[in-house]
């Protein structure tokens, strides 16, 4: 008996120091995050904020497009980390510059978040994001064409789960994604009792029944699974387990590690500012080109 103590008490500290990393990890990165949206350059795209595409305060997205005179511009839809409990759109201004730059046009929304909302309410959300902008392109003078959906961490589960649900889906939902871009994603992990993202999933539920790995189907979508070296927080099988499931059913995918980056700076690597000492940003546009070969 006190030899299983001892194990419970070794297991849960461990646990917490994990959970206590990443807290303050997220606090550096709001830090940080603030720091490159002041320094982000406002030129060569524009902006416009909180745009509703539901009827829910967290139901709000920014569209950047870019300024580039292009017709049927592909467009991104960026979808934010934060363990499923934190985060907002208005922290990711340097995402929409980064690309917007390049010639895209990117959408990045809120959703609603734990604990007050767990799964499915943060896809659902993307769900109806999706179907919006599908209906209303003409007035948001965007290309739904060719669409590319982007997330980090909790938001590249959101990403994946929107086309691998256990729910079925509209077939005009999924008809115009190209690709889906994950950005150190947890894509089959077991939630249960986890200090860090418990209240986002219905404990009673298995996560055989959630987790997009156990639901994919074969898809004309290009997967294109990132991962950061120096992770801490989200295993690296989450991207290799998804990888060979993925290829099992004859789908694209393409597992890409970027060296000395960590969970939370492989996203903020994309920033204009640091994309030109690390590969992340160059990576993530040779996948975009390669989706739309």
């Amino acid at each position: 008996m006190p030899n299983k103590v001892y194990s419970l008490k070794a297991k849960l500290s461990s646990h917490l120091n994990v959970a206590r990393q990443v807290y303050r990890d997220f606090r550096l990165y709001d830090l940080g995050s603030y720091a490159l949206n002041r320094l982000t350059p406002k030129a060569g795209y524009n902006v416009e904020k909180h745009l509703a595409y539901g009827l829910k305060a967290r139901q709000r997205f920014d569209l950047y497009r870019t300024a580039q005179p292009l017709t049927h511009r592909p467009l991104i839809v960026f979808v934010h980390g934060g363990a499923w409990m934190h985060g907002d759109k208005r922290d990711y201004q340097f995402i929409g510059e980064a690309f917007a730059r390049e010639g895209y046009d990117v959408v990045i929304p809120n959703y609603h978040l734990a604990p007050e909302y767990i799964f499915p309410h943060y896809v659902d959300d993307l769900h109806l994001l999706l179907d919006y902008l599908q209906a209303s392109s003409h007035r948001l003078q965007i290309s739904v064409e060719n669409i590319v959906l982007m997330g980090h961490s909790a938001g590249a589960f959101n990403v994946m789960s929107a086309v691998y649900y256990p729910k079925q889906h509209k077939s005009e939902r999924l008809a115009n994604i190209r690709a889906i871009i994950g950005l150190a994603g947890p894509y089959h992990f077991d939630y249960k009792d986890d200090p860090l993202c418990a209240d986002a999933f219905d404990q009673s539920v298995p996560y055989q029944q959630v987790m997009p790995l156990y639901f994919v189907q074969p898809q004309p979508v290009k997967h294109y699974l990132f991962i950061a070296e120096k992770d801490t927080i989200v295993g690296h099988f989450n991207s290799h387990d998804l990888d060979r499931v993925l290829k099992q059913h004859g789908n694209h995918s393409h597992v890409i590690s970027i060296p000395k980056l960590g969970h939370i700076t492989i996203v903020g690597s994309l920033s204009s500012l640091f994309s030109r000492f690390f590969p992340t940003k160059s990576k993530v546009l040779w996948a975009l080109e390669d989706a739309f070969k």
